[in-house]
């Protein structure tokens, strides 16, 4: 019985939000989250998951999957969608672009100063208030160019 109610009160505040210090502590998402920080290739959970699985042989593409998200959720990490449906992550959590290349699918950091100034014309055209943009630029990487 209280078991259950412990685990209900945990997602009830994954819902919610909340700061990372009040998670338990986990080997796995701590190889996760250092994997990601480490990586200037934005990988998908597949990638991450075979890098992991040396260190920690039994885990599970689920509890990758879980770990990722629960990161990006708590701002450890960016999720990108990208148009092959397939998610990749990346360590680096303050604001810059990335490129997707359509050719490859690989996905690269882009560095250029951050656009503010689409959040201001945004707000024009909005009834609210834009906080924040994402932008996904695509095209032909340098190497699929050659």
């Amino acid at each position: 019985m209280y078991n259950i109610i412990i685990v209900i009160i945990i997602i009830i505040e994954l819902k919610g939000g909340f700061d990372l210090a009040t998670l338990k502590y986990s080997r796995q998402r701590e190889s996760i989250k250092e994997y990601l920080s480490n990586s200037c290739e934005h990988p998908t959970a597949d990638m991450v998951y075979m890098s992991v699985r040396q260190e920690f042989p039994n885990i599970s593409l689920g509890t990758v999957y879980r770990n990722l998200n629960l990161l990006a959720d708590l701002g450890e990490a960016l999720k990108i969608t990208t148009p092959d449906g397939g998610d990749r992550f990346d360590g680096r959590t303050h604001p810059h672009y990335h490129f997707c290349c359509t050719k490859c699918g690989r996905v690269m950091d882009l560095d250029l100063k951050e656009l503010t100034h689409v959040n201001e014309a945004a707000n024009e055209h909005f009834d609210g208030i834009i906080e924040s943009h994402s932008l996904l630029f695509y095209g032909t990487c340098k190497d699929c160019l050659n």
